[in-house]
């Protein structure tokens, strides 16, 4: 799966490089995600205590994904790693109704960033599987999307365990960074 992952970004990003960081909560299933995208397998992970940083290379391309860590007393330090950002992954946990406000919060910070004002947003939906969870529809009214006017963004529902939503979220966002979206 490594190598169709490599393969699909040659051949989607030419000889582009491109720099996307995975923000979100603690426990939102980020390292999951950057993981399963990577290896094309689930990994038992622990909470990320500042970032997990991944390259994969195919040809001349480099796509570099940060993964950082989300616990309250990282968030601050996310603001390090927005230059020459063209897309931010934002992941939320479907299931966890009573953080989703703090989720928005976080969430609309990072959109008013100076550095991230050019950054296309993909927001993954993710844990879709848990007894619950909020679908699409309703996490896009929680984070408030219907705000963002500057930006292109999507939304995908994604369970990262089952690798359910991921790669169409990645299409979406290679195309939109191939029209010049980021």
């Amino acid at each position: 799966m490594g190598l169709l992952f490599s393969r699909m970004f040659s051949s989607l990003f030419g000889n582009q490089e491109a720099r996307i960081l995975v923000l979100g909560l603690d426990n939102a299933g980020k390292t999951t995600i950057l993981y399963r995208l990577q290896m094309g397998e689930v990994v038992s992970t622990i909470p990320t205590i500042g970032f997990n940083v991944e390259t994969v290379q195919y040809n001349n391309i480099k796509f570099q994904v940060w993964d950082l860590g989300g616990q309250t007393s990282i968030r601050p330090y996310w603001r390090c790693y927005f230059p020459n950002t063209q897309a931010v992954i934002y992941v939320v946990d479907s299931s966890d109704t009573e953080r989703i406000g703090i989720a928005k919060e976080e969430f609309h910070s990072i959109l008013e960033e100076e550095e991230l004002k050019g950054a296309v947003v993909l927001i993954f939906a993710n844990k879709q599987d848990l007894p619950g969870a909020l679908d699409d529809a309703a996490v896009t009214e929680a984070l408030e999307l219907h705000k963002i006017k500057s930006r292109q963004w999507a939304i995908f529902k994604a369970c990262a365990t089952k690798g359910e939503g991921l790669f169409e979220g990645l299409d979406w966002l290679s195309n939109t960074l191939k029209s010049g979206g980021g």
